[in-house]
């Protein structure tokens, strides 16, 4: 019989197994305003609400990010075209050691909105509405101020591989 530890461990695993096989689209979420600049990685995002238009991204309760995004009560979900694997990748942390700034060299637009805005990427500028800690995440809810609406087609992540769409077709 399974302790109750081995059958949580073996939970996490069947999740992390499952998790494998969900698409999402790759964004980048970005803040800046008084407590600084800052941007991270995200696959947990979506849409809640047109009525007044909402969305929701999920940030580790340890992140830089989150505490910042906290401070200056805003962001900026930036969903990245399928060329993008080096920002997502950059944003993701892989390349902190060689980099004192994530966004050296990343092509940002103008918008009305302190946050950064990708360049390329559909982007929703948020005011910061509510956060909710849920396990080792915080669900922040944005109200949409902007949007910047791209004319491409989304970088991908599934089975811990960035793809494009047209690899995951049938």
């Amino acid at each position: 019989m399974l302790s109750t530890t081995d059958n949580d461990n073996g939970l996490r695993e069947d999740f992390l197994a499952g998790m494998r096989f969900v698409a999402n689209s790759v964004t980048v979420v970005t803040t800046d305003g008084p407590a600084g600049v800052s941007g991270a990685t995200v696959s947990a995002f979506s849409s809640v609400s047109a009525d007044p238009p909402m969305v929701l991204v999920c940030l580790n309760t340890n992140s830089k990010t989150l505490a910042m995004v906290k401070e200056n009560r805003d962001f900026c979900v930036n969903v990245l075209p399928e060329g993008a694997k080096h920002i997502a990748e950059r944003f993701a942390g892989l390349h902190d050691s060689e980099l004192s700034d994530r966004f050296d060299g990343i092509d940002l637009t103008s918008s009305n909105g302190p946050s950064p805005v990708i360049s390329g990427a559909t982007a929703f500028i948020c005011e910061l509405d509510q956060t909710v800690v849920s396990g080792t995440h915080v669900i922040c809810t944005g109200r949409v101020l902007e949007t910047h609406a791209g004319n491409f087609t989304p970088l991908i992540y599934m089975d811990r591989k960035f793809k494009r769409i047209s690899d995951i077709e049938g």
